[in-house]
């Protein structure tokens, strides 16, 4: 399932993908890219940590080791889009250095690319990538997307576009539910029990959340897809890193407490392809994750 020889092979069960910032080594990342197979995508860089995590949907589905500007060359902050792409591409400015899969940011020089990641600040501008991980984003950007490079550390747990959500509706017991800023779309649904809290995004937005009880402890991150089998709907698990071997499963809603209405709205909105994401991680950005990767990174 995942490609490249630097992918972090941590057993997936230990965190999230957000959790994964702290163990990767130079030159590693991590791509999952099932949890959230379709929406909008966004890239985020920290230069601070020199990490950068492309979310789809809303949700973190890939995040990797990167280097950026040195000192004299350092890497602008700001939202960017990329402006043009190249599968192999050379520098004009230093050296006729190469830059495969370059995604250009700027017109003054400033891309994405494959590169050195010796585990610090030591490019001229650009923002270097570990070659598979350069190769793998080449394959799922377009012209357009948004790239946002930050000086600050803390790295979001989703990225949704949100539009400012009403009052809690009382009929709902405390829940929220707007479809109507994304009419249509791909549909995730995270479920954070850390945070007892239950987001839904379509198409990149936050269209509702609610409080959720867990009836029992939840350890690590489970994903699942909602498949269509001899006209019945089925949840199925999505196998993430460290589970390939794992036997398939369905996941028993019986252990979520959710307020009925809510329920009933969300049931109503899901469809064939509609992915789930349990974690026990939260949701809030910069908090620290429950559990961390144990394994060390191979």
């Amino acid at each position: 399932m995942l490609q490249g020889v630097a992918v972090a092979q941590d057993p997936f069960p230990g965190g999230s993908v957000i959790a994964a910032v702290e163990r990767l080594q130079p030159g590693e990342f991590l791509w999952v890219p099932e949890i959230a197979p379709e929406g909008p995508l966004l890239l985020i860089v920290s230069i601070a940590r020199q990490r950068a995590v492309l979310y789809r949907n809303g949700v973190p589905i890939a995040v990797t080791t990167v280097s950026t500007g040195r000192d004299g060359h350092r890497t602008p902050t700001g939202v960017f889009t990329i402006l043009q792409k190249q599968e192999r591409h050379f520098s004009s400015i230093y050296d006729n250095a190469p830059m495969p899969f370059m995604q250009r940011l700027t017109w003054a020089g400033v891309a994405l690319h494959g590169g050195q990641l010796p585990g610090y600040r030591a490019s001229h501008g650009c923002i270097r990538l570990p070659h598979p991980f350069a190769r793998l984003l080449f394959g799922v950007t377009t012209l357009g997307m948004t790239v946002i490079v930050s000086d600050a550390p803390a790295l979001p747990r989703l990225a949704p576009t949100r539009d400012p959500l009403p009052v809690a509706d009382p009929a709902l017991a405390g829940a929220e539910w707007r479809p109507e800023l994304a009419p249509d779309g791909p549909l995730t649904v995270v479920v954070s029990a850390a945070d007892r809290r239950m987001v839904v995004l379509r198409n990149g937005r936050e269209i509702g959340s609610a409080p959720v009880g867990l009836d029992r402890p939840q350890q690590g991150t489970r994903a699942y897809v909602l498949k269509a089998d001899d006209g019945k709907r089925v949840w199925m698990n999505i196998p993430l890193p460290g589970e390939e071997k794992l036997p398939r499963e369905t996941i028993d809603w019986s252990h979520f407490r959710v307020d009925p209405g809510f329920r009933t709205v969300l049931a109503q909105a899901a469809g064939p392809g509609t992915t789930v994401v349990v974690t026990s991680d939260s949701l809030i950005a910069g908090a620290p994750p429950v559990d961390l990767l144990d394994a060390a990174p191979r």
